[in-house]
């Protein structure tokens, strides 16, 4: 589990044949969830996916003032606001705590992390 848009760098990582290195507290390993798909994914208000803010901008000329605008149509349903993504074990080459560093075998889709917790 990581913050939005660790699942793209690993994605990118991999295609390009860079190691992807996962750094995170061993308080957050846990054990007994055997993959991804057992963690809960908490959603975020659908409305902050629709916002943007920034500086006004008229003619040519940016000003100091700050305004949110909405990017999609008002009522629009099934917006999908994760608050984090689930990277997938096979995408990692390490995940490193500061207990020591487990390094996913060749061949092998899982971490063996009972040797850094």
């Amino acid at each position: 589990m990581e913050e939005i848009g660790t699942y793209n760098a690993a994605v990118l990582a991999a295609r390009h044949g860079i190691p992807f290195i996962v750094v995170a507290p061993i308080s957050t390993v846990d054990l007994e969830v055997a993959d991804g798909s057992g963690i809960p994914i908490e959603q975020r208000p659908p409305l902050e996916a629709c916002l943007v803010r920034g500086a006004l901008y008229n003619s040519g000329k940016t000003s100091d003032e700050q305004a949110v605008v909405m990017l999609t149509p008002p009522g629009l349903e099934g917006i999908y606001n994760p608050s984090f993504d689930v990277t997938p074990a096979e995408l990692i080459t390490a995940i490193v705590t500061e207990k020591g560093v487990a390094v996913r075998k060749e061949g092998e889709k899982t971490f063996d992390l009972s040797g850094i917790v």
